[in-house]
């Protein structure tokens, strides 16, 4: 399953950093909400991808919208993760795929010809009505997180 443009932010409750329990649908209503799936803490790509949505994260809010990372790292381990980076931004355990599984994010993969399913890195727009408007699949982090800031200042 796979969400598609037009669809609602789907109804999730998942633990984040900081010990706390997050709806999506509810947190973020009447915002703009960019939603990006990385495959690992502290990994060269996903720490840089961390950290250029934390350099634009101010420009974010200033045009109306929130980020949430998301990957089936533990809770601790996004703790630690946000500590190191000083990430302001909540980031999601979705250790038994529930975000996952809704957005269609586990995808086959491969690394040195062994084949696995792992996290796809992807990001979501989400518009204040909490309806999808872009997505973004294969994510090459580089330049990334500057292209959706631009996203969210044409909705």
């Amino acid at each position: 399953m796979s969400i598609q443009a037009g669809d609602s932010l789907p109804d999730l409750n998942l633990p984040a950093n900081g010990g706390r329990t997050i709806s999506l649908k509810k947190e973020y209503a009447g915002n703009k909400l960019v939603v990006y799936f990385y495959p690992k803490d502290n990994t060269p790509g996903c720490t840089l991808e961390g950290q250029d949505f934390a350099r634009l994260y101010a420009e974010f809010k200033k045009a109306g919208a929130d980020v949430v990372g998301i990957s089936k790292d533990s809770v601790k381990s996004h703790d630690n993760f946000c500590a190191k980076f000083g990430f302001p931004f909540a980031l999601i355990s979705d250790a038994e795929e529930k975000a996952c599984d809704a957005f269609g994010a586990i995808v086959e993969k491969s690394l040195y010809g062994r084949k696995y399913m792992g996290i796809d890195r992807c990001t979501f727009l989400f518009d204040a009505k909490g309806k999808l408007v872009q997505q973004w699949r294969k994510v090459k982090t580089k330049g990334h997180a500057d292209a959706v800031l631009e996203a969210v200042k044409a909705l």
